[in-house]
């Protein structure tokens, strides 16, 4: 996976979501698509103690977790299909 070109977990909640809350769900969804093997991703997770922010399922760094746009869209196509 080339970083470089992924996207973090944040930044790809941001391209599925319009408003602050749904930014959240996003990351949320995207977090369990990824705990669930639905979803391949370079994760880093937090340890409790560094939490930042609202927390995500199995404590998924939001900002350093980062996905290639062609699985976010691969996976994107799978849940419409569903």
């Amino acid at each position: 996976m080339n970083d470089r070109q992924a996207l973090s977990l944040h930044q790809a909640a941001l391209t599925l979501a319009h408003g602050d809350d749904a930014v959240h769900a996003a990351e949320v969804a995207l977090a369990h698509a990824i705990e669930h093997g639905e979803l391949h991703a370079n994760v880093k997770r937090w340890a409790t103690e560094q939490w930042e922010g609202r927390q995500l399922p199995g404590n998924i760094n939001r900002l350093e977790t980062f996905i290639e746009p062609a699985e976010l869209a691969a996976w994107q196509r799978r849940r419409q299909a569903a």
